[in-house]
């Protein structure tokens, strides 16, 4: 379980202004697209009935994370539930407590993306939240769950109730969701069952669909900006045409996503034979799991991929920071969002295959722009 220091690198990041505003531009042309009628007409019918429920408000912490290729960056993926703000600020101010108080202007931003969830799923009618959940699977056992307490002082803070809690804690009824006979009127979900299709989920799912309860993030978002299937829209010119997009951002599209399909829409002899420029995503799963790099795949497992359920994404390494006598560290960057509002962004470090936050000497690093 880390403390905080243990996830946070000594390192330091350069980041070129230009590619950080491009970044920036990204996230904002694919918020704006996420909001267009002809956009969600092509998403919405391929997602589950969960996704296609607009409660209308947004999703808090989204995370949209870039390699830093020579070309500029480039987008690997899109997150509803990021995990990390809290460590990625402390990369920042390493001395701090991560349950320690934020700077004022970082704790409004965080508390009014919350106010403005309440505000939304109330019609305006309210901005606190009385009582907060925060979800997720076996909470005291994962290994973001001190960046969980973290919140939980957070909301405390502001006046409302904060509990963690597995979804198992939760009564669902007709009166709505409560914890230990407190009335929640908002879930912070740190779940990644996305879509709301587990067992354990079906009572957040009823009360969800029923508006009895504010679940941000939530599977309307999810579906529209953060499946992975996604990508494979945003990448091709030809099918994004019908939306009558502009120039500048047909061209932003294409320089900062990377080509994606899914497996089964192409010839599976000519994805092995080039599979050294790819790399093989579950869209099923989040993060990093189940990520094969096409280089390494054996034959054997490139034919036990499910067609229907692989996203096959060109190759994009991350870039490199010296490390020193730890030679160098992979980089990526991710960029913490609330609907077209750019929280903060914060470099991973890591090596190995895919990213993560137990490497030594690696973890959340703060980014000096150049």
């Amino acid at each position: 379980m880390p403390t905080g220091q243990d996830i946070v690198s000594s390192l330091n990041v350069s980041l070129a202004r230009t590619d950080l505003a491009r970044m920036i531009r990204l996230v904002r042309d694919l918020h704006r697209l996420s909001r267009l009628p002809g956009y969600r007409a092509m998403v919405l019918p391929e997602v589950p009935e969960t996704a296609r429920f607009d409660p209308g408000h947004d999703s808090v912490m989204m995370g949209y994370d870039f390699h830093l290729s020579e070309q500029g960056p480039r987008l690997i993926e899109v997150n509803t539930n990021a995990g990390g703000g809290m460590f990625a600020f402390l990369a920042y101010r390493p001395d701090a407590p991560v349950a320690g108080e934020l700077p004022r202007r970082l704790r409004q931003q965080l508390l009014h993306s919350f106010a403005d969830e309440m505000r939304g799923f109330s019609g305006g009618g309210r901005w606190l939240p009385e009582h907060i959940a925060i979800v997720d699977e076996k909470p005291r056992e994962q290994f973001l769950y001190p960046e969980m307490q973290a919140f939980a002082n957070l909301f405390e803070g502001w006046g409302a109730r904060a509990s963690v809690v597995d979804p198992a804690e939760l009564v669902v009824g007709a009166d709505g969701v409560s914890h230990l006979g407190r009335r929640v009127d908002l879930i912070y979900n740190r779940h990644c069952d996305f879509y709301l299709e587990r067992p354990e989920m079906a009572g957040i799912r009823a009360a969800y669909l029923a508006r009895q309860v504010c679940l941000t993030p939530n599977p309307f978002s999810y579906g529209l900006l953060a499946d992975k299937r996604r990508m494979i829209l945003w990448s091709d010119p030809e099918a994004l045409a019908p939306l009558g997009l502009g120039a500048r951002v047909l061209e932003l599209l294409a320089e900062t996503v990377p080509c994606s399909r899914l497996l089964a829409n192409l010839d599976a002899g000519q994805v092995w034979a080039g599979r050294k420029d790819w790399v093989f995503k579950p869209v099923s799963r989040f993060g990093s799991r189940g990520v094969l790099l096409g280089r390494k795949i054996s034959r054997a497992r490139f034919e036990e991929l499910d067609p229907a359920d692989t996203l096959v994404q060109r190759l994009v390494l991350p870039s490199l920071t010296d490390a020193g006598p730890g030679g160098e560290m992979k980089t990526d960057f991710r960029l913490y969002v609330y609907r077209d509002r750019v929280l903060g962004v914060a470099a991973r470090l890591y090596q190995g295959q895919v990213t993560n936050l137990r490497t030594p000497g690696g973890g959340f690093a703060p980014v000096r722009l150049v």
